[in-house]
Parts: C-alpha cells; structure tokens; sequence
C-alpha cells in the first residue's frame, strides 16, 4: 500500500491546524478547496489553500497555475463574506491568462472562516 494517501491526509489537516492558529490569533481567514476535477489536474480534490488577510498562504489547490485568481477571489471573500464557486478550464480565456494550460478543469470553493 502507497504511503501517499497518508502524506496528504497529514498535510490537510496541517493546512486546517494552521488556519485554526490563524483565526485564534484574530487573523480574517479564507479557505479554498478543489471540489472537483476534470482531466488532468495539477492537485486532486480535497486540495485546500488557505489565505489570510496579508495574503500570507499555505496549501496548494493547483500547484501555482491558478494560485494567484484563487488568493485574489479569497481577499474578496474576506472582505464581504460571500463564498465563490470558482471554474477554471482550458477553453476559458482565463485559463491561459492564469496559466491553466494543462488541459482539465478544476473548480475551487473559496470561502470566508468564522
């Protein structure tokens, strides 16, 4: 059996302990998780980033293709507490703009912590 299940299990709950810390510390936090995927896709579902309002990050939710549109999406979420849905795929425009040029889809959920 593939340790690797276990390696991410121990690195999704480090990424929800560190946005715990974040939020006891008084810090606004946003998380965003893959929710789902299509194709080839650089992170699986279940892959989670974690933002805080100083756009200090942990966790992955592309490997860096899309990191940027998802941190962007999550300062907002921070701000007015409305959770996103987000597509990324690449027929979209965008795609090649945040360098999706893998060939899947990804859509991430970015939502404001409480």
């Amino acid at each position: 059996m593939s340790e690797k299940p276990y390696e991410a299990i121990a690195e999704h709950e480090n990424i929800l302990e560190m946005a715990a810390q974040w939020r006891a510390e008084g810090r606004q936090v946003a998380i965003a998780t893959v929710v789902s995927t299509w194709g080839s896709s650089p992170r699986p579902v279940g892959s989670q980033l974690v933002v805080d309002g100083e756009q200090s990050m942990i966790g992955s939710v592309s490997g860096g293709c899309i990191e940027g549109a998802v941190v962007h999406e999550a300062m907002a979420a921070i701000e007015d507490g409305e959770p996103r849905l987000l597509h990324f795929g690449v027929t979209d425009e965008q795609a090649w703009e945040v360098g999706l040029a893998c060939g899947g889809e990804v859509e991430v959920f970015v939502e404001k912590l409480d």
